[in-house]
């Protein structure tokens, strides 16, 4: 009961994308996913917010790699996943219900640096509220995301989001990531652009935030604690491999059952 729910459909070739979409709004979770089978990777996941389909994600490609270990009765396993914005490895360790999984994600690409007052503005705070010396910038491991670095984990904490302002910002940009990083250490909050709210585990903004603070501060790992101030507490263990950022955490599966949605499928689980 604490970082991030999913919602995995197995099964869900013959599921369409009307009824994919429609899903994702009936459990009003942050992320629902289709395993779709793939000519390319071991599967296919389909990504779904309840608003629309998105390229990539992190805790989804957790928690669907688990989800297909415990269908498919295996432990200790590397499946490649294959989502729109390539084929990305995924590790599972499970033990049970529990599971710890990581993803390599994509190279992460760089675009250009933003100035930090209509960030502040957006989030109800001020200008001593800026890091001094990192930059807000757009990074992407297959998602879109906005870093933006804070001077102190407090800051973090008292950030409120404005829905309008920061999808005004971000132009185009999904995620919001507000951090502020000690050492191999980081504080986080996710505010989505299309999404009220904000998410409690973001492994998508984690990865572009290890990418970044590899590039301006030498780090090698991070550990991301997210969704503290939501009540669902996240913990997210990011490091550098090969020059891509890999994004790590606990995975837990609370219900397994059967689900009937439209499909040319006889039943989809």
């Amino acid at each position: 009961m604490a970082g991030n729910g999913l919602a995995v459909v197995h099964e869900a070739d013959g599921v369409g994308d009307e009824v994919m979409l429609a899903f994702a709004k009936e459990t009003r979770l942050v992320e629902t996913t289709f395993v779709q089978s793939s000519d390319a990777a071991d599967y296919r996941n389909r990504i779904w917010t309840p608003a629309e389909e998105i390229p990539f994600a992190g805790h989804p490609s957790l928690g669907t790699a688990v989800a297909v270990a415990l269908q498919r009765g295996e432990t200790d396993v590397e499946y490649r996943q294959q989502t729109q914005v390539g084929i990305q490895p995924v590790r599972v360790e499970r033990d049970g219900d529990r599971a710890y999984a990581s993803i390599l994600q994509e190279p992460a690409q760089f675009g250009e640096e933003v100035d930090p007052g209509p960030i502040l503005a957006a989030i109800g705070l001020g200008p001593d509220d800026a890091h001094p010396s990192l930059p807000p910038q757009h990074v992407s491991t297959g998602l879109a995301t906005l870093i933006a670095p804070l001077a102190s984990a407090d800051a973090v904490r008292r950030a409120r989001k404005d829905q309008a302002a920061v999808h005004a910002l971000t132009d185009g940009t999904f995620n919001l990531y507000l951090c502020a990083i000690d050492g191999s250490s980081a504080r986080a909050r996710s505010f989505p652009s299309e999404l009220l709210g904000e998410d409690p585990a973001t492994g998508s903004a984690a990865g572009p935030l290890m990418a970044y603070a590899n590039v301006r501060l030498g780090a090698q790992r991070l550990e991301v604690a997210q969704g503290v101030e939501m009540g669902r507490p996240s913990r997210l263990l990011a490091e550098m491999e090969d020059g891509r950022p890999r994004v790590g955490g606990d995975v837990v599966v609370l219900v397994t059952g059967k689900l009937g949605l439209p499909s040319d499928a006889p039943h989809v689980r």
